[in-house]
């Protein structure tokens, strides 16, 4: 087990907490302006370790304890930064479990390292957000001012998107046409998600190329699914992954 730091220039450097194991290494890829500390990453590193399983937690430049100004920071970016983690901190083939926005970076990792991704699990995923998830007058004050502050529904700090981040998101929406992924996949979506309607899960799911693909709905299930149950419904996808 270690806990490092990757110096990735032109990219801040990146911290990773990294627990040894057998493979596949599973990744997990946090949701916006999330870090690696949350709860649903500390319950994959606590079942990782039970298992013997290889898994590696990380936060992008900008988060938690890496460098970085959020401020400065792009989906690419932090499509880069995961590329990273697969790169330089682990080998041999990986599952990446991706949490509402890490579930669109998932997605643009495994199309960039297809020979490395074995699988993938989606915690309300939330690919192409920056076109469905703020309106019209919203994205106007983000193209016209530079950015857009916003309540958070999970912190005292306002919710910052940035003119720079919602373009890259724009330059790297999948959701018009087939996803060429062919490796397992899971998509686990509360019905009750007020921040990722569960529809972007059915679309999502009809979007990819892979012939083995699963919907796993939570009816009560809200846009966190860090209750015990929902932990335990994320494991059990892991382990089917894993097991295919």
């Amino acid at each position: 087990m270690s806990d490092a730091d990757t110096n990735t220039q032109p990219r801040p450097a990146l911290a990773y907490h990294l627990t040894e194991g057998t493979g596949p290494t599973v990744i997990f890829l946090p949701g916006y302006a999330s870090d690696m500390a949350g709860s649903k990453a500390l319950a994959l590193e606590a079942w990782a370790k039970a298992r013997g399983q290889a898994y590696l937690r990380f936060d992008y430049a900008g988060c938690g304890r890496s460098e970085g100004a959020f401020a400065d920071q792009t989906l690419a970016g932090w499509r880069d930064d995961a590329l990273t983690m697969i790169d330089r901190a682990v080998t041999g083939p990986v599952v990446l479990v991706g949490s509402s926005m890490g579930g669109w970076i998932m997605l643009l990792a495994a199309l960039a390292r297809p020979d490395r991704v074995a699988g993938l699990i989606g915690i309300a995923a939330a690919p192409d957000f920056t076109d469905w998830g703020f309106t019209i007058d919203e994205k106007m004050t983000i193209l016209n001012t530079g950015k857009l502050e916003q309540p958070s529904a999970y912190s005292d700090q306002p919710t910052l998107t940035t003119r720079a981040f919602w373009s890259s998101g724009e330059a790297n929406r999948l959701m018009h046409g087939e996803i060429a992924i062919d490796v397992p996949v899971r998509l686990i979506h509360g019905q009750a998600d007020s921040d990722v309607p569960f529809e972007i899960a059915l679309r999502l799911a009809k979007r990819l190329r892979s012939a083995d693909v699963q919907t796993w709905m939570i009816k009560d299930g809200e846009h966190r699914l860090s209750r015990d149950p929902d932990i335990a419904l994320i494991l059990r996808a892991v382990e089917d992954v894993i097991a295919t």
